[in-house]
């Protein structure tokens, strides 16, 4: 019998998907905001829309960080302010563990619990700024079950 995916799993494997859009290899991250079990806005690390990316031209590096792209955070919260639609109340699934900028600008915008999946660069700075906003975070696993059900029923379609 197959076994349903429980909800954070689902947009966790949503948010490690997305980030195989990316386009600094330097970090493949991908992030999915949530409302109410509703996807409401993506984002992946890549550059200003126009602009040439990591994979085309090279990193932009300043003190050993490339600038040339935007977080998945932050792409997140962007698509959200263009199209209108409020995160406040909202929980976000990324694929690391935010860093600081992020988590300031996602606190600031109302996002009530992280959900990540890679502990990455865990900044002080970042977990105490969220104990003392009071913004939840979990690091949440994927059962390897539910991506091996899924392979069987791919190569069963196929078949």
């Amino acid at each position: 019998m197959r076994k349903r995916i429980p909800w954070k799993q689902y947009f966790m494997m949503q948010a490690l998907v997305i980030a195989q859009r990316s386009t600094c290899a330097r970090a493949l991250v991908g992030s999915v905001l949530v409302k109410d079990n509703r996807i409401i806005g993506t984002g992946y690390n890549g550059s200003v829309t126009g602009a040439p990316h990591c994979d085309d031209v090279g990193h932009q590096m300043v003190d050993g960080h490339c600038v040339r792209t935007i977080h998945s955070e932050m792409n997140s919260l962007i698509q959200c302010a263009k199209n209108g639609v409020s995160t406040a109340a909202t929980e976000i699934y990324v694929t690391h563990f935010p860093c600081y900028n992020c988590a300031k600008a996602l606190t600031q915008a109302g996002v009530k619990k992280v959900n990540y999946y890679f502990d990455y660069h865990d900044s002080p700075l970042t977990i105490a700024l969220f104990k003392e906003c009071g913004v939840p975070y979990e690091q949440i696993k994927i059962d390897r079950d539910y991506v091996e059900q899924l392979a069987q029923m791919l190569a069963d379609v196929e078949n």
